[in-house]
């Protein structure tokens, strides 16, 4: 049996190469499908062919063999695409934010961006209080122009009471979601595509959905207010972390915003 000296040297530099942009590609698909369906769509498509190959290349199955060669494999090449329709576009969108690896939030002042995270925290507060629910979205690379223009434009300096009375109930704006572009509320009464993803115990409400549905099909960042529960929850890249404080609301943007909070602020 080889020693692994005796591999590593047969081994070259580009077979090496090879491997680890392999692995990195299998990697980074594996980073976009979790915590999504897709998991569940793999793991079902993988048993289907494992169970077929078996079975066609240990019996003596004439027309299942047949049916692998000349209709499984094409089958599988046109349906993957469809069924994994939602992943392959996060997946082509995250490749097309280059934006991001050089300049976060464009040329936004920061003094912006630490206006808009500190008065979206107090306005979720302020509105878990009262029992209002909220969907606020916060566009960042991926362009939400096409939801935006489904609603209300608004193009108005974002600020605490006007938040709280575009969602008081029964006020004409309220349903939806309000969508922020830098420090300006960019359009509210927005609809947003509901997640299909219901994987888990967990049942959401359509907020909730909404919220994860534009995190999945964009690099945005929702902030939602539970009408029920007053519960303040937090989604970005399809996944959702619920029961925040204000303060840790504040933080988990500054750290997904990439700014750095005062100590006061942080309090």
């Amino acid at each position: 049996m080889p020693s692994f000296q005796q591999i590593w040297e047969r081994v070259s530099f580009l077979a090496a190469l090879d491997i680890l942009l392999v692995a990195a590609l299998i990697f980074w698909l594996l980073g976009v499908i979790r915590g999504t369906r897709a998991v569940q769509l793999l793991r079902g498509v993988g048993i289907l062919v494992v169970v077929a190959l078996l079975a066609g290349s240990t019996l003596p199955l004439t027309t299942l063999r047949w049916i692998i060669r000349e209709a499984l494999s094409p089958a599988l090449f046109v349906a993957i695409p469809i069924l994994f329709q939602p992943e392959l576009r996060r997946a082509l969108e995250s490749l097309g934010r280059t934006g991001e690896w050089f300049n976060r939030f464009g040329s936004t002042n920061r003094s912006d961006v630490e206006e808009m995270i500190n008065t979206i925290s107090r306005a979720a507060k302020q509105l878990s209080q009262q029992g209002i629910g909220a969907l606020m979205v916060i566009e960042r690379d991926t362009g939400l122009q096409e939801y935006a223009d489904r609603g209300v434009i608004v193009d108005s300096r974002i600020s605490v009471p006007l938040l709280v009375n575009i969602f008081f109930p029964n006020a004409p704006l309220h349903d939806m979601a309000v969508i922020f572009r830098r420090n300006r509320i960019l359009a509210a009464n927005c609809v947003l595509p509901l997640s299909e993803n219901v994987v888990g115990s967990t049942r959401y409400g359509t907020r909730h959905r909404a919220a994860l549905g534009i995190s999945e099909q964009s690099d945005a960042i929702s902030v939602i207010v539970s009408e029920e529960t007053g519960s303040i929850s937090i989604t970005h890249d399809g996944r959702m972390v619920r029961h925040l404080t204000e303060g840790r609301l504040r933080k988990l943007l500054a750290g997904l915003l990439r700014v750095e909070l005062s100590e006061e602020e942080e309090a």
